[in-house]
């Protein structure tokens, strides 16, 4: 049998393609190359270019792979800022896109979906540890979007039997070890690859958004994840539903939160450079600590996260950003 990872050329997807084949699974991926890297997919598995919205194009991805018997979407828009300013344009390829896979994987009977989902759908939350009970509510049309994207998986078990696992996920930072795959967006807006730009000389100097926050040192609370750690989530998640299992959303986090300034001061360590900073006005809609309990995903699933050490993570990080100073042009 075959896994089909929708957006397996972007930054998590690539990293699970790569676990995947480690693993000796047979695996089909699909990316617009929108925001993906062709050359960050592992040669072993097979490519197909274009957007998982055209349903022609994906039927014949079905057709041409009969034995594929689950899927894992990456494939979505993220940034934010950006929704915030063309809403239209995340519901379109997020929320509609959702909609038009579905209607193929009913067509070719595939029930079975792991979904990339996100703590944006929890909003501004009413308690920490964030827990897969906790009320969603988005503050931004892109968490809007996954939470409708959600909405519309739990629909379509009900009416065609097609199960799924929403993965919600907090910050993603690191690389693979050997450094050979990694991080590479453009814009970058996420805060540890902006870090060590700061570090290697490529931005002055890195911005603080707000350091009044209600938080010990003033500065925002985030939980950081491995993207090989999601890897194996995404794994254990299909696994999950193959064996028979319900439709049930995770939480995936490390349970530990780090403030910007600690990030900032590890990312110092490591690195062993000055890695200037200022403290900047607040950004709109940011709330002061997102940290997850991944209890559930532990227990049921049997998570176990190999990087759980902030240095650890930024040191693989660190590994990928100096062999590949311009990210994957430089190949």
């Amino acid at each position: 049998m075959a896994t089909l990872v929708l957006g397996g050329a972007g930054y998590i997807g690539s990293h699970t393609v790569d676990r995947l084949i480690e693993k000796g699974e047979k695996t089909i991926v699909v990316d617009s190359l929108v925001t993906g890297h062709r050359q960050a997919v592992n040669k072993d598995a097979k490519f197909y270019q274009g957007d998982i919205a055209d349903k022609d194009f994906m039927r014949q991805v079905f057709k041409e792979n009969s034995d594929i018997d689950a899927v894992i979407h990456f494939a979505a828009y993220s940034l934010v800022a950006e929704s915030m300013k063309k809403p239209l344009k995340y519901f379109d390829n997020n929320t509609a896109g959702m909609v038009k896979l579905l209607e193929v994987m009913n067509e070719f009977s595939i029930d079975k979906i792991v979904f990339s989902s996100t703590a944006a759908t929890y909003g501004i939350p009413e308690e920490v540890p964030i827990k897969e009970t906790t009320p969603q509510n988005p503050i931004n049309p892109y968490g809007e979007s996954k939470l409708m994207m959600e909405k519309i998986m739990r629909w379509a078990d009900e009416a065609y039997g097609i199960k799924f696992v929403p993965l919600r996920y907090f910050n993603v930072a690191g690389a693979k070890p050997d450094g050979s795959i990694g991080e590479d967006h453009m814009p970058e807006t996420h805060l540890l690859p902006i870090v060590l730009q700061v570090a290697m000389g490529k931005r002055d100097k890195l911005q603080i958004f707000g350091d009044d926050y209600n938080t010990p040192d003033g500065t925002n609370i985030r939980d950081y994840v491995h993207p090989l750690d999601l890897a194996d989530a995404h794994i254990l998640a299909v696994d999950y539903l193959k064996a028979g299992n319900p439709s049930t959303a995770f939480n995936l986090g490390s349970s530990t939160g780090f403030s910007n300034r600690e990030i900032l001061e590890a990312a110092r360590k490591v690195t062993n450079k000055e890695i200037p900073a200022e403290i900047a006005p607040r950004r709109g809609g940011d709330p002061d600590v997102l940290v997850a309990s991944s209890t559930k995903a532990r227990e049921v699933l049997g998570w176990k996260p190999q990087f759980d050490d902030i240095s650890k993570i930024i040191e693989t990080a660190w590994k990928w950003h100096t062999l590949h100073p311009e990210g994957y042009q430089d190949k």
